[in-house]
């Protein structure tokens, strides 16, 4: 399956993010964003959870049974639902998030098989530990309350 024309962009973003070790300050700007955006997310919203997750699990070291490609997919894809200047600028009111959405279910479309795994594994966890995954870490050099 193709990716979406701008996507690549984002690939590279989400690379140099990955290096630059700001996974932590990503997960905590789309939380804020699928906060705000609330109703609007739809089905999409489990979905972003699961990316989210994730990027938490690998980014503590826990889970690390996922191809590179489809980490940085995951990345690359919450990188584009959190730009305002994407496909369709997210201030179109009604038309700005759609592409948000459809890159989201596109990246877990085209990394169906990974993602599951990632999900059976997380099913396999306690229900403490699934709630440790859920709650973001802090990025270093910020506090909690900021």
């Amino acid at each position: 399956m193709k990716a979406p024309w701008i996507f690549s962009r984002f690939l590279r973003l989400a690379r140099s993010l990955l290096a630059d070790g700001r996974l932590t300050e990503l997960l905590l700007d789309v939380a804020r964003k699928s906060e705000r955006k609330g109703g609007r997310l739809g089905g999409v919203r489990e979905d972003l959870r699961l990316l989210q997750s994730l990027c938490t699990a690998w980014w503590r070291g826990e889970y690390r049974q996922i191809s590179q490609q489809a980490l940085l997919a995951a990345i690359a894809g919450l990188l584009y639902f959190l730009s305002p200047l994407d496909a369709l600028p997210d201030w179109l009111l009604g038309l700005g998030f759609l592409d948000d959405i459809a890159v989201l279910a596109w990246v877990v479309r085209s990394w169906r098989g990974e993602l599951e795994a990632f999900r059976a594994w997380l099913a396999a966890q306690s229900p403490q530990h699934q709630a440790e995954l859920e709650r973001l870490p802090t990025p270093a050099g910020r506090s909690e309350g900021r």
